[in-house]
Order: C-alpha cells, then structure tokens, then sequence
C-alpha cells in the first residue's frame, strides 16, 4: 500500500536534513526539500569554485554547504541523511550516523514508497536502459502519462506532487540505488545477471542481493519479470510473494513471452515478426520479451507490435555513427562489461574490428576471450585495461593458434585512426570497452560522444 506523501511532507518539515553529494539528482533534491521546509546542509567533496554558481544559489536559499576532501567527518547530529547512490551503507560515516539515530535514505527510496502512480522498476547487468525504454515508449503508446527516472530521465522525487495516481512510471535502477532500498516497485523486472560491478560490491553475492531488493518487499499484487535462460535469475523464481512472468529466446513459456520460428510472442499470441524489430541482436529480443511481460496487464499487442517496429533504439547501445569508403562504424559505448560486448559483437553475423579497454572494474577478461574470439577480427586496446585484456586474449591465441591481431593505443583517436587502418571495405569498427571510462572520460555518454565525434571527423 502506497503512503500518502502528506506523511513525508510533515516528516520532513523543520527536521535538520543532510544530503550527501551535489551532482545531478541531488540538487533537485535539495531545493526541494528547502521547499518542504528542512534545514538542509548539501555535503560535497568538491570546493565552492567547482561547484559555482550552484554553490552560490544554495548559500542564497540557506543551505549550510560542508565542502573539501574531509566532508564527510562532519557528517554528525542529522536527524535525517539523504545518500548518494554510490556511498555504501557501511560506510563508518553512515554507521555512526545510523547509531546516533539518523534515519538514511534515498532521493529513489523516499520516489517508491511515496509515488502515487504504477511504478515499473528495471534492474539487470545489461539491457537495462534499452527495456526501460521500450516500457516507457509503450505506456505512451497506450495513451498513459508516463515519466522516467532513475538511471535515466530525471529525478523525480521532486516532481511527485505532479505525478497522478492515473499515470505510469518507469525507472531503471542500478545495484548502487537498490542496494539500501526496503521499497520495491509493483511490476519489477531482472533482464540478466552477471558479474558487474565487482569494485564497488564485496563480492558477487552482494551484487545479487542488492539486485533483489527490487521485488522482496512487493506485495501479493506484484509482478516479477524473470529471464528464463539466464542461470541466476531463473533461481529468483520461487523467492517472488506476487505472480511472476519469465520470458526466453531458447523455450516456448505459454505464460510468459518467447521467440520461436522468427517471431516474438506474449501469453501465446504473436506480437511481431523479429526481422521487423529496428534494432538487431538476440539480446535485443529478449528487452523486448521482458517489456511485454511486464505490460502484460498494462498495454495492448498493438501498442507493443507498434513501437517494436519503429523504435530505433538507445544513444550509445550498437548505435550506427556512419559508413565510410565501405566501412561501418557503431557506438557501444554503453558496453562497460565484458558480457555486454559479448552480447554487442555477436550481433553483426561476422567478425569485427572491436575497439575496448577502459577504467578496471575487477572483472575478469578470460571469458571475453574464451568465448568472443570468433567474433572479433581485429582488436584495438586502450586504457587501464588493455595489458589485461591483451594477457587474456594472448592465453586464448596461443592455445588455440588464431591469427587475431592485437593493437594498441594511448588515446581514444588514435584507436579510431589505428582501426581504420587496419579494416577493408565491408568491415564493422565497433566501440564496446567491456570497462567503465573512469580512467579517461567522465562516463560512458562522453566517452561515446568522443568516439562519434572522432568518427564523423574521419577524411
């Protein structure tokens, strides 16, 4: 049962509030907050002058800014503490506060329990952001009002006064946000699982849990969407309280989704030919598969059959950039672990020219190489990782005597330059690091810009 968010509203008036981190769902955050009557003190490890005008704004509205390298010391005496998704929640800073008696949130957590309308959750190693996309592109479809977060979109907690019971939302959500959530969404859906992420979790095992918390706290009314083929979510299915729905590109599940002879079906209808999908690749069938199943109770096979045959997919997931002298470019920069390229790489049904590395999230490359060999023509290395990933495949090539070609470069123009050198008219040069871009760029989305901008500069 929802909670009325007149509850948080005279929760939070006067209470002596800390939001930890001044980035991009934290400063909506806190205005708003200040709107709802708290006194807010916005915690940062960056100065005044990084923060500019944002800094200035927030002194002006009565925001007691605790900045520096050590901000987190002073991190005592809150009756209320706002987290950002990245901090852990063992934290000694957020363990003390905790035993002082601080009530820890988060901007997402405070969004579900309190949001008035049907919130679908999306959580998985891959295909998240394109399945929360096609739910969203769907619930449209279908006339609804429908908002985004999480992951992507914009925050919402701030807009939940103009959200009605009437609407829909879809959020994506990565293990970071759910590994403190005690609130799951009515329909929740795990695309796949797989090792991700492993710098900031513990071990895999947390990883999982944290993904769980998307569906333990449902209710009997809740939807789980499970995928069927993958070993770890299949084992999900008995933990669900609520009707679960799994869906498979290997098996016929009559009450569920499944692709079988070309076609994409929901509770045994057909909703559309595969050839007729936009945007290629079996691990794009199976975004589809879990949409379906999660609107299942939601959308009509029109609405779903309408958007599969004219959705073009998301920026940065196998986006085309542009053809030149017969030689395709693709931007994957979205791909940050060893299994999502995987999955990009085999899409193409011939070898590529794959340019990867990047920042070293501690996942293991020997199964990029034991397995993604045949795919890959030619590979271009960069990054932190690229000795790594150079050691895995050099294991492969010797014990199976390949001509795989291994290239390096020190930037990300030079891998471009490096690849098209190296590839002949009909060739693929995809960019899908298998790293997250820490070591070189912002995030993914810069790292993806770059290469396009690159590619279109290409003579």
């Amino acid at each position: 049962m929802k909670k009325d968010f007149e509850e948080f509203k005279e929760f939070i008036k006067g209470k002596n509030t800390a939001v930890v981190g001044i980035g991009v769902s934290n400063i909506p955050l806190i205005r708003f907050l200040l709107e709802l009557g708290a006194r807010v003190s916005a915690f940062d490890k960056k100065n005044e002058e990084q923060l500019g005008e944002i800094a200035e704004e927030f002194k002006s509205k009565g925001v007691k800014l605790v900045l520096g390298d050590n901000y987190l010391d002073n991190l005592i005496g809150f009756e209320v503490i706002f987290k950002t998704p990245s901090m852990r929640i063992d934290s000694p800073f957020l363990v003390k506060a905790k035993e002082e008696g601080a009530y820890i949130t988060s901007e997402m957590e405070e969004f579900v329990k309190y949001c008035p309308a049907k919130v679908f959750g999306v959580t998985g190693s891959d295909g998240k952001t394109t399945t929360t996309s096609l739910i969203y592109n769907i619930l449209k479809e279908e006339g609804y009002k429908t908002w985004v977060g999480g992951n992507i979109g914009t925050p919402l907690f701030a807009q939940i006064e103009e959200i009605q019971e009437t609407d829909r939302v879809v959020l994506e959500l990565s293990s970071f946000q759910l590994m403190t959530m005690k609130v799951s969404p009515e329909v929740s859906i795990v695309t796949n699982l797989s090792p991700n992420h492993l710098d900031m979790h513990k071990d895999m095992e947390e990883y999982v849990d944290s993904k769980k918390n998307i569906y333990k706290y449902q209710d009997n009314d809740g939807v789980l969407v499970l995928n069927r083929d993958n070993e770890i979510t299949n084992s999900m299915v008995n933990e669900a309280k609520g009707r679960v729905l799994q869906f498979s590109i290997k098996e016929t599940i009559e009450n569920g989704a499944y692709y079988k002879d070309e076609s994409l079906y929901l509770l045994g209808k057909e909703v559309c030919k595969a050839e007729d999908i936009v945007i290629v690749g079996m691990h794009n069938v199976e975004n589809y598969l879990a949409s379906f199943c999660a609107l299942s109770e939601d959308a009509s096979i029109e609405s779903m059959k309408k958007v599969a045959t004219t959705f073009k997919g998301v920026e940065h997931r196998i986006e085309f950039v542009r053809e030149l002298e017969g030689i395709k470019y693709y931007n994957s920069s979205i791909a940050s672990s060893p299994s999502r390229t995987l999955a990009d790489i085999k899409v193409f049904g011939k070898p590529v020219i794959l340019i990867a590395g990047g920042y070293d999230k501690k996942i293991p490359f020997e199964p990029l190489a034991e397995e993604g060999y045949p795919y890959i023509k030619k590979l271009v290395l960069l990054g932190a990782t690229k000795e790594k990933i150079r050691n895995a495949f050099e294991k492969i090539i010797d014990e199976k005597n390949l001509n795989l070609p291994i290239i390096t470069a020190d930037t990300l123009e030079e891998a471009v330059i490096k690849s098209t050198d190296a590839s002949e008219k009909g060739d693929v040069v995809i960019l899908a690091p298998a790293c997250a871009s820490f070591d070189m760029f912002v995030n993914f989305e810069v790292r993806g810009n770059e290469f396009k901008k690159i590619v279109n500069n290409l003579k």
